[in-house]
């Protein structure tokens, strides 16, 4: 019986576990574009931020995701603290959806559920129905595994070993109902997952072996017990992201305290509400069933709405403040002097679980890789123009280049381990063409110091340039500049199709004008008025300038998907 018990209750919370991961995962997979805009639709609007934060909880099934998210984007800057608290306190609501999948007693159909959805998933191609099916896959899986758990429980109303344990944390002083609040928040530190603890909660509730008011003082402690996550991403972070993490404690353990203070009254209110639609019966009337199983009927129902009133209502008082708690933590949380960062790019690795998320801020890298460039070609044409060789000039273009092919490089490893996980077609394009671009940015920084370095070695072989090849030079550098300003602000804006043609006619006018310069050169070389070795590297010069303007069409080619 013992073995029996622990195989049915290990293997059901193993099933929900990767239930709710499959949920989530297939959820982003479909809604993956519209939780980008979502994201970027957030502004210092506590409503908006609040709705967001809700909308994207709900959607990938998951406050843990959403907050650790946030923290990431916050220690990224692409989201303010002000922000951060509204969607963490989004986040909060969007989490009851959990214990409402939970409450729904349609256990015996986790089965067909899962064999339904599986045959789809493994048979049919279409991205957008694979994922579907896997999401309705990990919801079969949910249900089965909380049957599994509901089962396994059922016999630990009879041990009076169990029940005299938790006679003890009986809720029935306000001490008692802290002490059962931080057994919530222990446990859920622990697993790491307020949905896993809160399933736990409900089915032990459900078999009996714990009272509704236990439950309920279980599912509070809960909240606390989920900001641990937010708290372990926050170290090593920013102050803003510290801040962020802070606040999502802050949130839970004061909404916690002021409802248990008025717990017996709380409890009172939710009975009130199960008697509305239930005809008066209490959830901590005993029923026995035909079967002589003991229950408490609508327990299940009466915690989902234990949570979701709760974590309502503190929303709503919480809104109200958020400027004052954003003003507090910026008070309390100082910054500090951050030793100079390894890294060059603001990419982090708590993104991972969001991949469409995640692709939003290597996107963003990649676009500052085009910025990063545009210096580059600004401080060349100086060398150029000035014939200014001094150190102070050129040092900053190595310096940059050698910059650049570290944030290439880091920008590779963090995409690489978005492809290495289970991601639809559509975004795992996206994550290639990212690549591509980053590695055609790259390239272009490459051939800016194959220029410069041409330019040293004339100096160092005392070969100057005549006022026409110089003219040539600076013509011809303008327009490649000019060039790749308009492909970097393409990226950025994301265009493509006309586009596309407008760029493919750029780039053979540059070429033209490529030609053009070294048939003039031809000529002079040929009126003896260039040595050979200066007529070597001028010409090198004119094909790098051409090799830049190929990739950064090459970068018009992958907005316009053409290769």
């Amino acid at each position: 019986m013992n073995f029996q018990m622990a195989f049915e209750i290990l293997g059901g919370f193993g099933l929900f576990l990767l239930g709710m991961k499959n949920m989530s995962e297939g959820m982003q997979a479909v809604a993956g574009q519209r939780l980008r805009r979502m994201i970027g639709a957030v502004t210092n609007n506590r409503l908006m931020a609040c709705g967001v934060g809700t909308a994207v909880t709900t959607l990938i099934q998951s406050s843990t995701i959403t907050t650790v998210m946030v923290v990431g984007m916050v220690n990224a800057g692409i989201m303010t603290l002000l922000q951060a608290i509204g969607v963490i306190a989004g986040a909060n609501i969007g989490t009851t959806i959990t214990g409402w999948v939970v409450a729904l007693s349609v256990d015996q159909f986790g089965l067909p559920i899962m064999g339904a959805s599986a045959l789809v998933y493994l048979f049919i191609k279409r991205d957008r129905v694979r994922y579907t099916a896997m999401f309705f896959l990990g919801l079969g899986m949910v249900f089965f595994g909380l049957l599994l758990m509901k089962t396994g429980f059922a016999p630990f109303k009879d041990m009076p070993g169990f029940v005299e344990l938790f006679q003890r944390f009986e809720p029935t002083t306000y001490l008692g109902v802290l002490r059962v609040c931080l057994i919530g928040a222990l446990l859920t530190a622990l697993v790491q997952s307020s949905s896993a603890t809160l399933a736990i909660t409900m089915t032990l509730a459900f078999s009996g072996a714990i009272s509704f008011p236990t439950a309920a003082a279980l599912v509070l402690g809960e909240n606390i017990g989920t900001t641990i996550t937010a708290f372990l991403a926050s170290l090593g972070t920013s102050t803003n992201a510290r801040r962020a993490a802070y606040a999502h404690t802050l949130f839970n353990v004061f909404g916690v305290l002021w409802i248990t203070a008025i717990f017996p009254h709380y409890l009172r209110f939710i009975v009130w509400i199960i008697g509305i639609f239930h005809d008066g019966n209490a959830p901590d009337a005993v029923l026995v069933s035909e079967t002589g199983v003991t229950t408490f009927p609508y327990v299940m129902a009466a915690i989902a709405i234990t949570h979701t009133i709760f974590n309502v209502t503190n929303t709503l008082m919480f809104l109200p403040l958020i400027g004052h708690v954003a003003r507090f933590l910026n008070w309390a949380v100082r910054e500090r002097k951050e030793p100079a960062a390894p890294r060059l790019t603001y990419l982090d690795v708590r993104l991972f679980d969001t991949p469409n998320i995640a692709l939003e801020q290597s996107g963003k890298e990649v676009i500052n890789m085009g910025h990063r460039i545009l210096p580059m070609l600004k401080d060349l044409r100086e060398v150029f123009a000035d014939a200014n060789l001094e150190s102070n000039k050129v040092d900053p273009i190595f310096r940059a280049e050698n910059e650049l092919d570290i944030v290439q490089k880091e920008i590779v490893e963090f995409i690489g381990h978005i492809m290495a996980g289970n991601i639809p077609h559509d975004t795992n394009r996206t994550a290639r063409d990212q690549l591509r671009i980053a590695d055609e940015f790259e390239s272009i920084s490459d051939y800016i110091i194959t220029i410069l370095k041409l330019r040293l070695k004339m100096r160092d072989t005392e070969q100057v340039l005549s006022p026409e090849a110089l003219e040539e030079i600076l013509g011809l550098h303008d327009r490649v500049d000019r060039y790749v300003r308009t492909i970097t602000k393409a990226v950025e804006t994301e265009e493509n199709g006309l586009f596309f043609r407008e760029a493919m006619s750029s780039g053979n006018e540059i070429t033209a004008f490529m030609k053009d310069c070294r048939s003039k050169h031809l000529l002079r070389v040929s009126d003896g008025k260039a040595t050979p070795l200066k007529s070597l590297i001028y010409t090198d010069m004119l094909n790098s300038y051409r090799r830049i303007k190929d990739h950064a069409f090459n970068i018009a080619e992958v907005l316009a998907g053409e290769k």
